[in-house]
């Protein structure tokens, strides 16, 4: 489908007189994969930006709490400040709640699936599209108008969902009308994920060029294959889990109210013979291969960096390939490692800490095979190689922190501590929030044919790792300390936690201040599009297909001529070579299919 649309809309190679396309066919409503991974980056990253903005003002009342908040607290309103602009309990849930779910869902995974993987794949092995172009513009405007009705519920009667990320009954089940809201926007992008995660599967699996064959794939389309079908075997669980909340809600059903609860002295009416712990089967189900999800495609980009920058091979190429997809077998059975405090048997708890320890060790091997491949390297210390390399000890901190939280004796005492929140941000914040940032550096030229500033790169990178660091780790002293993550004040009100506050004051100020170095990455953006240097179509001189391919490349097509592969994906320092590189396509084949 796609190759006809190429050469229609292109001239292709019959030909054919090019078709012009309106404005909003061409940057609206468009078909090519990359204007579409465009809009994937540009909306997720107008949602990062939100869901950080969220946490700023939640800084502000764990660090100050009954202070008034600065400039904002004479505009939120008597529901969510007080008279004096302080932020009131129910606000500061709805902050978290909000922030959470924007963050996992409206931000990380459409940047690491939809935009990545939706630029990428086709250019990577060698394809004009995804496989389904109509689908792929269904499933990005589907994930935007999700993540609108999910905004939609702050300006609801008793404001936006309040019962955190996880959305657990029978709390949410007796939410306010925003929690509605956040019902219809999750269903909307499990539909969106379900499309984008088929699209992906057919792409790789059908559209491959001659010659790339399995053991020819680049690491990333690896990661983004496995990441494609945890996708789409984890979420129609969720799907249908949100459906018979939505009908708890809205129809009076029972699937997660208990019998006999109580609400305001009075039993409600529509309580009886549901269980809250079938919603966290289903919920978990979905979320901890989410884990997975937003950290597979990091290791992908991180990958691609670390072997251009080395100029060698990836060390353990198939050992990582192995362990991927070992992740994605075992990600299906650890998800009640998160439900040790529901009362399961000693049975059940063994298997689910059994099978956590087992599924770190194709996470370790994957890290130890990216830090074996900078040995004997002629490491290039360039912005996207220094996000990468960061991206390892930070990811490295996150998965060892996680290890006492699959054992049921220690989770039990740290479950939902600050503990929980430092392990997560670690594995998600200098983790796969660096690998993105890797990769924009990394890919930039590819998408405009400029190289995005050095010197605002450093400016970017280096107070940004000393920030990360400030905001989450002192949150495992918090946590060990026995402090809850959702406390209104920090913890103030009780003894044990009252010795700790006091660090809330240092991560909020860390959490500004990583809000503040942001503006270089943004105007390193902004300036780089209009006046950085322009490059050559491979100016990174890597070894992958999409460097074979202009920059930017061709639309609704890629490339001027079909590819051959002639040899893997990392051929950096051959013996015999004539330069250090060697691309998966041909010299011969590279020139005819820029056009040069």
């Amino acid at each position: 489908m796609s190759q006809e649309s190429s050469a229609r809309e292109t001239g292709g190679s019959d030909g054919v007189q090019a078709t012009p396309e309106s404005f909003l066919r061409r940057y609206v409503f468009s078909l090519d994969h990359k204007v579409i991974g465009i809009q994937y980056a540009l909306t997720a990253f107008l949602f990062l930006l939100l869901g950080f903005s969220l946490v700023l003002v939640l800084r502000w009342q764990l660090a100050y709490p009954d202070e008034p908040v600065p400039v904002l607290g004479g505009l939120l309103g008597e529901e969510r400040v007080t008279e004096d602009g302080a932020i009131l309990p129910e606000f500061y849930n709805q902050l978290g709640a909000m922030h959470g779910t924007i963050m996992v869902f409206l931000a990380i995974v459409p940047l690491v699936v939809g935009a990545f993987g939706n630029y990428l794949i086709p250019l990577m092995i060698g394809a004009p599209d995804m496989a389904f172009p109509k689908l792929n513009m269904a499933s990005y405007w589907t994930y935007a108008a999700g993540g609108l009705v999910m905004l939609a519920s702050f300006f609801v009667p008793g404001g936006a969902a309040n019962s955190g990320w996880t959305s657990y009954p029978p709390l949410a089940n007796i939410a306010t009308e925003g929690q509605t809201y956040w019902l219809f926007g999750m269903l909307m992008m499990i539909i969106s994920s379900l499309l984008g995660s088929v699209n992906a599967i057919v792409t790789i699996v059908q559209l491959r060029a001659p010659g790339m064959t399995l053991d020819r794939l680049p690491f990333f389309i690896w990661a983004q294959l496995v990441t494609a079908f945890l996708l789409l075997l984890a979420f129609p669980p969720l799907q249908t889990a949100a459906v018979l909340q939505m009908m708890d809600r809205l129809l009076d059903t029972s699937f997660f109210m208990p019998s006999g609860l109580v609400v305001n002295g009075e039993v409600m009416a529509n309580s009886g013979g549901g269980t809250p712990l079938l919603w966290q089967h289903l919920f978990w189900f979905l979320a901890h291969p989410e884990v997975y999800v937003l950290i597979l495609p990091a290791f992908g980009i991180v990958a691609e960096i670390i072997a251009n920058n080395t100029r060698r091979p990836l060390w353990g190429y198939r050992s990582m390939v192995a362990a991927t997809l070992a992740i994605g077998v075992l990600a299906f059975i650890v998800w009640a490692h998160h439900m040790f405090l529901t009362g399961m048997g000693t049975v059940i708890s063994a298997f689910f800490q059994t099978t956590t320890m087992i599924i770190s060790i194709p996470s370790v091997v994957i890290l130890t095979c990216l830090f074996l491949s900078l040995w004997g390297g002629a490491i290039r210390f360039t912005v996207p190689m220094l996000f990468a390399l960061a991206f390892l000890p930070m990811f490295g901190i996150g998965g060892l922190t996680g290890l006492p939280l699959g054992l049921a004796a220690a989770d039990i005492y740290l479950h939902d501590t600050y503990y929980v929140i430092g392990h997560f941000h670690y594995v998600v914040a200098p983790g796969t929030i660096f690998a993105i940032f890797a990769g924009v550096y990394y890919w930039f030229p590819k998408v405009t044919g400029r190289k995005l500033s050095t010197v605002l790169g450093h400016l970017h990178f280096w107070p940004s790792l000393i920030f990360m660091n400030g905001i989450f780790l002192p949150m495992f002293k918090m946590g060990m300390a026995g402090v809850s993550r959702r406390l209104f004040d920090g913890g103030r009100q009780y003894d044990f936690g009252e010795g700790v506050a006091g660090l809330n004051v240092a991560m909020s100020h860390s959490a500004w201040a990583l809000a503040a170095v942001q503006v270089f990455f943004v105007v390193n953006l902004v300036w780089s599009l209009a006046r950085g240097r322009r490059v050559g179509d491979n100016p990174w001189q890597a070894t992958t297909l999409e460097w074979s391919a202009p920059s930017p490349p061709i639309p609704h097509g890629n490339f001027a001529r079909e590819v051959r592969v002639e040899r893997g994906p990392y051929e950096y320092s051959a013996p015999g070579a004539d330069q250090d590189y060697l691309s998966q396509a041909d010299a011969a084949q590279v020139a005819e299919a820029t056009g040069s």
